[in-house]
């Protein structure tokens, strides 16, 4: 059975899910900014030196980049004063979003 570790007061977690949510996080991010086309200063993250892809680090290494990440994307989202989306002008059927 795998190893799994606490991501705060919920259920566990293995590394390979955090590993994958701290790849999500990065996706949101990059969402975001071509979304609204502003970037997020993510320098604290940035700082950490650690990203989804460096699956050498430790598990505690994720979890503070994850949640670093996250509280730069949630700030950046605050001072944001027009909704991302207008939900009013759905996409229509067939049309997908995809990254490039």
């Amino acid at each position: 059975m795998g190893k799994y570790y606490t991501l705060s007061r919920g259920g566990r977690v293995q590394k390979e899910e955090l590993l994958h949510l701290h790849m999500l996080m990065v996706h949101i991010k990059k969402f975001y900014e071509t979304t609204t086309g502003e970037s997020i200063d993510t320098s604290r993250y940035v700082g950490l030196e650690v990203s989804p892809v460096h699956i050498h680090k430790n598990k505690k290494s994720h979890k503070e980049a994850l949640l670093v990440l996250g509280e730069e994307i949630v700030d950046r989202m605050r001072v944001q004063k027009q909704p991302v989306y207008d939900l009013v002008g759905k996409p229509g059927v067939g049309q997908v979003a995809v990254e490039h």
